[in-house]
């Protein structure tokens, strides 16, 4: 008799072998998409975007657009002029559509790369996830917050110190008193343990001094807090992160700030220098794989469009409509009226980079204040800091007597006059 093989073996081995291409084929396609992000990234977003209108069409979907007909879209991409100039029907329209603009030639990409590239503008949007009030969440944390409650609580132990050796000092007093007097013990404590004290001039003189002298240490640190705003972030009403600009992007900090180099102040950055980037980067993706923690793609997209709001951008037509808003930036760094602080000189002729004042920007998601910007700070820098002499054009000719006629190489601001009054202040 003839053996029949097992057929319900053999389906599950079949049926298992299709779930592991699918597997694969899933894992692959995600790779591709990937790939084709980044790829779409470095090639296609300088004039397009997944879903506005740039210097090209939105390309989300193209694919669906052209009817599915990738071979057409290869031949596109990889070059444009040559299908326009061919005649093709397809070409010319599009040509036509975009005010005759050529789009570049990409010979240099591969079958592999452009289908990847197709890969990822065919994913569908994501839903924009809620935002919150994100900026405000992580902006109401004070940083001083646990120094304060350490000074506090230091304060209170000495506090109780003190009073612990007080009453030490008015027991042994009425001790010796009962023995002088040979009091007996009912009527020792009849006498009120104030009174006792009162009675006994010392503890009260030391009392006091130390009451007043600890008073005054308080008192004085406080006053001194007057006016210091270390610490401060404020929320401001476009959310704005030096950490993604200055930090993963390297946008130096005098492009933004170009006022720095020949003002008096640092200026704030018009959003017309805003718009010089973000006509075209409309959404954030962010790089992937990287946890920007409580702060989501969709929240700074969002906060894009508050920047287009404000401008009377449109991104959908690449045009301003003419209704703009003014943003009511909250100030950070504030110096008294009377104290005179001049950027340019410190950025262009000292050479000191921004952070030796702000402290790590390129770190900071929301920007604070990173020093004191006290008298005594201002002082303490000028002792420390060597000027610049050597190769340094504004201080060529001093720096010129001093090494010939003194032998003087290293001078420190302090030593030029830099404690000088009138240097600071009017």
């Amino acid at each position: 008799m003839k053996k029949v093989g097992n057929h319900n073996s053999f389906s599950k081995i079949l049926f298992f072998c299709l779930a592991l291409m699918l597997s694969f084929t899933t894992i692959s396609f995600a790779q591709d998409v990937a790939k084709g992000k980044e790829l779409f990234n470095s090639n296609c977003a300088a004039c397009h975007k997944l879903d506005g209108v740039s210097t090209g069409p939105a390309l989300r979907g193209v694919v669906d657009r052209h009817d599915g007909n990738v071979e057409w879209l290869h031949k596109w991409i990889k070059s444009s002029s040559s299908l326009i100039k061919s005649g093709d029907a397809a070409a010319v329209k599009l040509f036509n559509e975009w005010n005759k603009v050529v789009m570049n030639d990409f010979p240099g990409l591969s079958d592999e790369d452009i289908d990847n590239i197709l890969a990822y503008t065919s994913e569908e949007k994501a839903a924009p996830a809620p935002t919150g009030d994100v900026a405000g969440g992580a902006a109401g944390q004070s940083n001083n917050d646990g120094v304060s409650n350490i000074i506090v609580l230091g304060a209170l132990v000495v506090v109780l110190m003190l009073l612990v050796t007080m009453l030490f000092f008015v027991k042994r007093v009425l001790n010796k008193v009962v023995e002088v007097n040979g009091l007996t013990p009912e009527v020792r404590k009849s006498i009120p343990l104030c009174t006792a004290f009162v009675k006994n001039k010392f503890l009260v003189i030391v009392s006091v001094i130390v009451l007043v002298l600890f008073g005054s240490y308080f008192a004085y640190g406080w006053m001194m807090q007057v006016g210091v705003d270390q610490g401060y972030e404020p929320v401001q009403p476009i959310h704005f992160s030096h950490k993604i600009h200055a930090g993963d992007n390297g946008i130096d900090c005098k492009y933004c700030h170009s006022a720095a180099r020949s003002s008096k102040t640092s200026g704030i950055p018009s959003l017309n220098v805003c718009m010089n980037c973000h006509e075209n980067i409309n959404e954030f993706t962010g790089e992937a794989g990287k946890d920007y923690g409580k702060y989501t793609p969709e929240f700074y997209t969002a906060e894009i469009q508050k920047l287009y709001d404000a401008v009377g951008w449109d991104p959908s037509t690449n045009k301003y409509t003419g209704k703009e808003k003014p943003v009511k930036w909250v100030r950070i760094h504030n110096l008294p009226d009377f104290a005179y602080y001049n950027h340019s000189q410190h950025v262009n002729v000292a050479g000191l980079e921004c952070q030796t004042c702000h402290g790590p920007v390129e770190e900071m998601e929301i920007m604070r204040q990173h020093s004191p910007l006290t008298m005594g700070w201002c002082i303490d820098c000028h002792r420390k800091t060597d000027v610049k002499l050597e190769s340094n054009e504004y201080y060529a000719k001093i720096h010129k007597e001093l090494s010939e006629k003194y032998g003087v190489e290293k001078l420190t601001v302090a030593q030029m006059g830099g404690l000088e009054c009138g240097k600071c202040h009017y």
